[in-house]
């Protein structure tokens, strides 16, 4: 994580108020490119997101926020969404999906950006 503050210049979260803002996190491992297969991606951001939150002491049940982005999404939809049962819980967040054209890291196909609220008491 501390290339994302070295390299990019950002925080991998960051509390405003009662809510904690993640920055997107894609499907490339931090110690290698990205697989060529879409379910490993998939795993790899959500797997991502699920160390960001516990670094703050949050997990998917505080996630009140999710958009995730897409190259390919009409292709492997059902799979995203199959994926993403594994670790969003009740109450479910509220969910986007965005088709787009690319990202900066050739080969990624899917990213999140997540939104999430800290319990009462954590403000």
């Amino acid at each position: 994580m501390q290339d994302l503050v070295r390299d990019w210049r950002m925080s991998p979260a960051l509390v405003s108020g009662d809510h904690v803002f993640l920055t997107g996190f894609n499907g490339c491992p931090v110690d290698g490119p990205p697989s060529a297969n879409p379910v490993a991606q998939m795993r790899v951001a959500f797997d991502t997101v699920t160390e960001v939150l516990a670094a703050g002491g949050l997990g998917w049940g505080d996630v009140v926020d999710m958009t995730s982005f897409h190259v390919g999404l009409r292709d492997h939809l059902e799979a995203f969404k199959a994926v993403r049962a594994d670790y969003v819980q009740d109450p479910y967040p509220a969910w986007t999906a965005i088709e787009v054209a690319g990202f900066a890291i050739d080969g990624v196909c899917v990213e999140l950006k997540i939104v999430a609220r800290l319990p009462d008491g954590m403000a």
